[in-house]
């Protein structure tokens, strides 16, 4: 799987989390945080301002992160700014 790939798919999982509860953070699994591939992924949506990481390996969608996932699935370019 492609860096954007697991981006993806990590939004995708944030996105229903978030719209539960957008306040609540995610513990992703251990063995899943282990793999180069995933940390540079949650590092770059990270420095991107689209997620948020508590500590390593517990996140939660930004606001941003949101809106461009939203953006997205509409078929919107990336929201670059707010």
């Amino acid at each position: 799987m492609d860096q954007q790939s697991i981006e993806w798919e990590l939004l995708m999982l944030l996105t229903e989390h978030y719209e539960e509860d957008y306040r609540r953070f995610v513990v992703l699994p251990p063995p899943l945080m282990e793999t180069y591939r995933v940390r540079a992924a949650v590092a770059e949506l990270r420095n991107d301002h689209y997620l948020e990481e508590q500590i390593r390996g517990v996140v939660r969608l930004s606001p941003r992160g949101y809106l461009m996932c939203q953006k997205e699935l509409l078929g919107f370019d990336h929201c670059e700014s707010e």
